[in-house]
């Protein structure tokens, strides 16, 4: 199916440009799967482990720690041999993963097993932007780069669904479901299923034209290109090839100043976007929610319901996002969705605050009234929804977009990297904060969330329409 463009603009076969988009985003998918369903089994492994505050923060973010160092490998890495040829490294990482954290004897061994598939979720979240970006026409990129947040809030609903079914039909996420294994251990189990699609499925898309090019096999490259471009396809290739042969493969010293002083400040700003996605606490919501809900006194299974309906919320917004990311911009959804954070956090950490506090099984904590869990759920799903319509998705199309062709693989890998790392100290923190209290752990996350709006109206630069070759 062919676009309707204006003069100025180029021919595209749409629903070709969409498979290959789609294909790539399924490593979104993987992503939000294996960082998510770990949130069913968090109440049941601490118990079978006997783990505390501190181990059971790292259990939840150790996959973090690999994602880290996949993201920043995973740039490099495809340049070498291909972004295709990563993403079926990233899928056997994520089957191996979910094996082995099923059937995990301990906090250690789990840890190990949760940081291989955070190896596997790191190079896919560098690779499906990418390689998306890579393949896309300029005038659909926005959209097509936002299936990458489409997959991801996919994954991580199918994951708190089966998440809430194993446990539903096991009587709870400790009892024991088949083969005598507990319920929790076949919500990981359960990964292996799409991890070996997405594996499949990586292999029966093309290269990345501009990978082509820069291993001077100019045909294939042309050949891709005619799969979702009507017009302009020998443009488009001398534009590569232009940018190819100024551009020589990058290494870390491309993303510093002349003279070594300091990162661009184009990098810097990917490495705050990045930073600024995770500290608004958004991973909290789908890390921890059944924890949280449960600890203000919902049963376990209105938890994991209340869970599911949120991960419901962030898929229906991020289908707004994606019709609106081109037709109003990157920017500007940004600077909406911070106002929204701002008020909606501040809401949570006031009720969270100004709650009376009981003797709960982890100590005091807050109990809320009927009116209270009333808003607080609101307020909840209207965070996610806020960020679903703008931090989630834009992050992701900028930094897939916002760097020029030398450095883009280095630079999203280092910005990805920044992404992980800072989930890895919200995500292993939370506990603690929220032994503190968990309105001042959401008092945090409301400072953050204006401070993301300051820096958006400050520093953060329009994408939207622009050829990557013009970056």
């Amino acid at each position: 199916m062919a676009s309707q463009p204006s003069s100025t603009e180029e021919q595209y076969a749409t629903g070709r440009a969409l498979i290959l988009a789609a294909v790539a985003a399924l490593g979104g998918f993987l992503f939000g799967f294996d960082t998510a369903v770990i949130n069913g089994t968090v109440t049941a492994v601490r118990a079978q482990f006997e783990m505390g505050s501190g181990l059971t923060g790292f259990v939840v973010s150790s996959a973090l720690l690999g994602c880290v160092a996949g993201a920043y490998l995973a740039g490099r890495l495809a340049d070498r041999i291909g972004r295709t040829r990563v993403m079926v490294i990233a899928a056997a990482l994520f089957f191996v993963s979910a094996a082995g954290s099923g059937l995990a004897f301990g906090p250690a061994d789990l840890i190990g097993w949760r940081v291989l598939g955070g190896l596997g979720v790191g190079a896919a979240s560098v690779i499906a932007p990418a390689y998306i970006a890579e393949i896309s026409p300029a005038s659909i990129r926005g959209r097509l780069g936002s299936l990458q947040q489409l997959a991801i809030v996919t994954g991580i609903f199918v994951a708190l669904l089966s998440d809430a079914w194993l446990a539903a039909i096991a009587g709870g996420a400790a009892e024991q479901l088949w083969w005598g294994m507990e319920a929790w251990r076949w919500m990981f189990i359960a990964e292996v299923i799409p991890a070996a699609v997405y594996g499949v499925m990586a292999l029966t898309i093309p290269e990345s034209p501009r990978f082509l090019v820069a291993r001077g096999d100019l045909e294939r490259a042309r050949a891709v290109l005619g799969e979702v471009l009507k017009t302009g396809i020998d443009d488009r290739i001398a534009e590569i090839v232009r940018t190819v042969k100024r551009d020589a493969r990058s290494s870390f010293r491309d993303l510093l100043n002349p003279g070594g002083r300091g990162l661009l400040p184009i990098v810097w700003i990917g490495v705050a976007l990045s930073v600024f996605q995770q500290f608004v606490g958004i991973n909290v919501i789908f890390y921890y929610s059944s924890t949280l809900w449960q600890s203000v006194g919902f049963t376990e299974s209105d938890a994991l319901t209340q869970t599911v309906i949120t991960s419901v919320t962030n898929i229906v917004v991020t289908l707004v996002a994606i019709a609106l990311i081109d037709k109003i911009g990157r920017r500007r959804l940004l600077t909406i969705g911070s106002v929204g954070m701002f008020l909606t956090l501040g809401t949570l950490a006031y009720i969270f605050a100004t709650a009376p506090l009981v003797q709960g099984d982890e100590g005091l904590e807050p109990a809320l009234g009927d009116t209270q869990g009333v808003i607080a759920l609101v307020a909840a799903n209207l965070f996610v929804v806020f960020f679903g319509i703008s931090w989630g998705p834009a992050v992701w199309v900028l930094l897939g977009e916002m760097f020029n062709n030398k450095i883009r693989g280095t630079a999203l890998g280092l910005a990805a990297a920044a992404q992980w790392l800072a989930n890895f100290a919200i995500s292993t923190s939370f506990p603690a904060m929220a032994d503190v209290g968990l309105g001042f752990a959401y008092g945090f996350y409301t400072l953050f969330a204006f401070l993301s709006l300051v820096f958006v109206l400050k520093f953060v630069p329009e994408t939207k329409g622009r050829q990557l070759e013009d970056m």
